[in-house]
């Protein structure tokens, strides 16, 4: 019965954090982005984010946040939620999940502690801004 079950590999589909100005903030703030760099349009897209991890010995982990986005197109990006400095201090995780076509779409996605910083930074594609990829 398993054997029967096609998991479709997840390709072109990925997710980045970018440092940008925030006039609310008056500071620079990470951003993270689901980038859509593949030739199909994403449909009925849902991103579940977390972090979760250790400071000082002692376990931390944040309440889930939940996006949905009807459609994400092709070659193209939407901006997902701001990550706060403190947490960039745990491992920050989003798992998202889509359909193209009639078939269903997933990954998780794990900033690991600490990698989110202005050193790891490189050119993210679509965007054409530095940032921390994650595929």
């Amino acid at each position: 019965m398993k054997s029967d079950i096609i998991i479709p590999k997840v390709e072109n589909v990925f997710m980045a954090a970018v440092q940008e100005w925030s006039d609310d903030f008056m500071d620079k703030v990470w951003y993270v982005y689901l980038v859509n760099d593949s030739d199909f349009d994403l449909d009925s897209v849902m991103v579940v984010s977390k972090a979760f991890g250790t400071i000082k010995g002692e376990m931390k982990k944040t309440s889930l946040l939940r996006h949905a986005f009807i459609k994400v197109p092709s070659v193209s990006v939407i901006k997902v939620e701001m990550v706060e400095q403190s947490v960039l201090a745990l491992n920050n995780e989003f798992m998202v999940t889509y359909f193209i076509g009639n078939t269903l779409y997933d990954k998780k996605f794990i900033f690991r502690t600490n990698t989110i910083n202005e050193q790891a930074t490189q050119e993210v594609p679509v965007l054409f801004k530095n940032g921390v990829v994650v595929k």
